[in-house]
């Protein structure tokens, strides 16, 4: 059997057109800043992607970079500095933070409006009640790459094996709500989830998300089935010359030749996430245009 390999790529380039020309028919400029605490190697490399996202699609945007024992009083006030600024439109804390600082006070001083990220507890409330806001970039990118080529969730089984804030609790409330590209029925999963294969194996499509290289494998994957990976782990390959190679939460062989579609690591839902921190940004400026 053949597998259909649901590239990032070719999803996140629509986006991005889209983007281009909403943005150009509105005269708006999209503001994005991003804060980095520490010298964390994998959050420089996500901060610089992001950064170049925002000069692909004419964005403004600005990188603060502040030392590992920066007080949380000054990472506040920076915030609140940021909250004010009408140049910028989105503010992303960049996670995770050093240890002395609390990620949750953090991300809760960031002005709802301006919170791209959608991890505000007003927005992650929003999602719950179904009203309009700003919802978590990941689990909309997996919404918008099932959408892109023409998987439908309604009337299935899904299986989100993740039950993080970020991604999957997220995620099941998108995929399980009233309307298009929801009324799917969710079983939300995690890893003291008993008899974890028994319930997956079910499921038509399959949500990998708890961070866990080859966690899940072919036990756990009905043939035929639609497997999204979002897990990108960092695995040892003294082969690789960078001494590290980027694997998913799902074991190769559950895969091509045994899914129906599944989603490669790296090339796939990692390149999403950042495609819908670029919409947020964009329709966080365009509300905060219309309300000002």
């Amino acid at each position: 059997m053949s597998s259909l390999c649901l590239a990032g790529a070719a999803v996140r380039d629509a986006v991005f057109e889209d983007l281009r020309a909403r943005t150009a028919a509105s005269g708006l400029r999209p503001g994005l800043a991003v804060i980095l605490v520490g010298d964390d190697p994998a959050s420089q490399a996500y901060v610089r992607s992001k950064g170049k996202a925002c000069e692909t699609l004419g964005f403004h945007h600005a990188t603060h970079r502040l030392p590992a024992d920066t007080s949380e009083a000054d990472l506040l006030a920076l915030v609140g500095r940021l909250n004010r600024d009408p140049e910028i439109h989105g503010i992303l804390v960049q996670i995770p933070l050093p240890p002395h600082l609390s990620a949750e006070r953090v991300q809760r001083a960031v002005a709802p409006a301006k919170d791209v990220d959608g991890l505000h507890p007003e927005n992650l409330g929003r999602l719950l009640a179904g009203v309009t806001g700003i919802v978590p970039c990941t689990p909309l990118g997996v919404t918008a790459m099932l959408d892109h080529y023409g998987i439908g969730v309604a009337g299935r089984r899904v299986a989100v094996v993740g039950r993080s804030v970020i991604v999957g609790r997220p995620l099941a409330m998108l995929l399980s709500r009233k309307g298009a590209g929801g009324d799917a029925t969710v079983t939300l999963c995690h890893s003291r989830t008993p008899d974890l294969p028994q319930i997956t194996s079910q499921c038509g499509i399959i949500i990998a998300a708890l961070g866990v290289p080859g966690c899940l494998d072919r036990r756990h994957v009905a043939r035929g089935a639609v497997v999204v990976d979002v897990g990108i782990n960092r695995v040892d390959d003294p082969e690789s010359p960078k001494g590290h190679r980027l694997v998913g939460d799902v074991a190769p062989e559950a895969l091509d030749g045994w899914a129906s579609a599944y989603t490669p690591v790296p090339g796939g839902v990692g390149l999403m996430t950042i495609a819908m921190l670029m919409r947020n940004t964009y329709e966080a400026a365009a509300l905060q245009a219309a309300t000002a």
